[in-house]
C-alpha cells in the first residue's frame, strides 16, 4: 500500500465520546454519545448527541437506517424517534431511487458487453472486452 493511500487508524483524544445504547427491542435503538475529555470526564464544551438506528426490509434484505435525533434528553429522543426514522427512510428511498436511475441511464455500446464470457470486445467471443458501460 502506498503512503498516500495508507489507512489511518488513529483516534483523536479530543473527540472521544462515551456511547450508551437504549432500545425498545422492537423498532430500533438510540445511541447517546456523551462527549468526554482525554481523561474520560464529561466534556461540558460539547453537546450530547443522540443517534437513532432501525432497519427496513428491502428486496435485497435488511437495510440499516441511521439518523441524528435533535434532543436534550433520552426521553425527548425516544419521542422524536418515529418521525425522524420515517424521514430517514424517505431520504434513503430517494437516494436509492436516484442511484437506480443513474445506473439505468448509463449507455451500453453494442459489441462491448464483454466480461468473462459471451460476446467479447477484445479477442472476439469470450474475449477480454470491457463492461460495455460508458459513464
Amino acid at each position: 500500500m502506498s503512503d498516500s493511500k495508507k489507512f489511518d487508524a488513529s483516534m483523536n483524544p479530543a473527540e472521544l465520546y462515551l456511547e450508551e445504547i437504549f432500545t425498545d427491542q422492537k423498532i430500533g435503538s438510540i445511541r447517546r454519545l456523551t462527549p468526554v475529555t482525554p481523561e474520560g470526564d464529561r466534556d461540558p464544551d460539547r453537546e450530547i448527541a443522540y443517534m437513532g438506528s432501525t432497519q427496513v426490509m428491502s428486496p435485497m434484505g435488511a437495510l440499516p437506517i441511521n439518523f441524528l435525533i435533535e434532543a436534550k434528553s433520552i426521553g425527548e429522543a425516544a419521542e422524536k424517534f418515529g418521525a425522524e426514522a420515517e424521514a430517514a427512510v424517505e431520504r434513503t428511498a430517494k437516494e436509492l431511487e436516484e442511484l437506480r436511475r443513474e445506473q439505468a441511464s448509463k449507455i451500453v455500446v453494442p459489441g462491448q458487453e464483454g466480461g468473462m464470457g459471451g460476446m467479447g470486445g477484445m479477442g472476439g467471443p469470450g474475449g477480454l472486452g470491457g463492461s460495455g458501460i460508458i459513464t
